[in-house]
């Protein structure tokens, strides 16, 4: 390339944007050790202290923690004393940080950027291959994920989500048939099913470890009115039984998501309403450079959602297949009525209530 012909100041600023991400990128897997560890945490109750004296606290390693924390530090996270040799976590980084911090804990989901880098090769050989990454090769997924739906779904359920649907907490109050479409590990299910005795909840996911997770949870939680079944989205044969059918980020990995959607179809009942949330965005890559997560986003659909659903010979739409799509495929499902809401602390999610007519 002959370097005349290029704008050199367009180049370096490109230079140091990417520096940037490798360091951006390198903070996000300690802010997921930091997490994963309990550091932020531990950090979180203390004055200024030495590594050692962190490290105690988390009872952790004093080494793996002192070297942990020049990568805090450089970064920005954490403040450092020479003098004193002492570390500090300011109270607006623990603010975003720690588990009392949730539902603003963005170090859950940082967690996302290790596990998307576990599969790594084996994203690069279906690039090269064809066909996909399966569940199986993602052992962490489900219990990153429950963690992370449980700050921006289930954290949000009663005050934000479900009045979304007018009248929907009183009929559940009162008592109607629910079904949770792809329940993952049952976190949303079981707290309403605890929350709304006089209701029944059914939930179906794919994943065994998950459904396992749920049905330990519920056995927990002494609810007798809940249940959870392994169970391919795609195969629902269940006619107008449902009051409330919901799916919470589950459609879009789906191998057969338009049969999930026309099985979901057929189980609600006439006068019943079917709430989807799934990832907000367009299904337009030019509609979404304004997207404060579009990258991340894309991200976890290379390397995770648009594979899982190739993997099973499916559709491969991707977390990004976006409002314009999920509306065309509810219509085409059977579905009269679409509307699309948003809720105020949550930046990465459409709520769509959806009926037959």
């Amino acid at each position: 390339m002959d370097t005349h012909e290029i704008n050199q100041q367009k180049a370096e600023a490109f230079a140091g944007r990417m520096i940037g991400a490798l360091n951006e990128g390198a903070i996000a897997v300690m802010t997921s050790i930091g997490h994963r560890t309990g550091l932020f945490d531990a950090m979180a109750g203390l004055p200024s202290s030495t590594s050692g004296e962190i490290a105690s606290a988390a009872n952790l390693d004093e080494r793996y923690v002192r070297e942990w924390l020049g990568a805090m530090v450089v970064g920005g996270i954490v403040e450092h004393n020479p003098e004193e040799g002492s570390y500090k976590l300011p109270p607006e980084h623990a603010a975003f940080l720690t588990r009392a911090a949730s539902p603003g804990n963005i170090a859950v989901t940082a967690q996302f950027i290790s596990v998307m880098g576990s599969v790594e090769d084996k994203i690069v050989e279906v690039f090269r291959h064809g066909g996909g990454v399966p569940y199986s090769a993602y052992p962490r997924f489900h219990e990153v994920m429950a963690e992370d739906s449980g700050q921006t779904v289930v954290a949000a359920l009663f005050e934000h989500i479900l009045p979304l649907v007018p009248g929907l907490p009183e009929r559940l109050e009162r008592g109607i048939e629910v079904l949770d479409v792809g329940s993952g590990s049952g976190r949303a299910l079981n707290l309403m099913a605890r929350a709304f005795p006089n209701s029944r909840f059914t939930g179906y996911d794919i994943s065994k470890e998950g459904v396992l997770m749920a049905i330990t949870d519920a056995k927990e939680d002494g609810s007798t009115n809940v249940r959870f079944e392994v169970k391919d989205a795609s195969t629902l044969v269940e006619t107008a039984r449902y009051d409330l059918i919901t799916t919470f980020d589950a459609v879009h990995d789906q191998a057969r998501p338009a049969a999930v959607l026309e099985g979901i179809a057929r189980a609600l009942k006439d006068d019943g309403v079917y709430l989807m949330q799934d990832i907000a965005g367009s299904s337009h890559v030019h509609n979404n450079m304004d997207h404060p997560l579009g990258p991340f986003l894309y991200t976890i659909s290379t390397m995770h959602c648009t594979t899982v659903s190739l993997a099973q010979g499916g559709e491969g739409l991707g977390t990004m297949w976006g409002e314009e799509k999920a509306t065309e495929m509810l219509a085409e499902a059977g579905f009269g009525s679409v509307e699309a809401r948003r809720v105020p602390h949550d930046i990465a999610n459409t709520y769509f209530i959806v009926r037959k007519s």
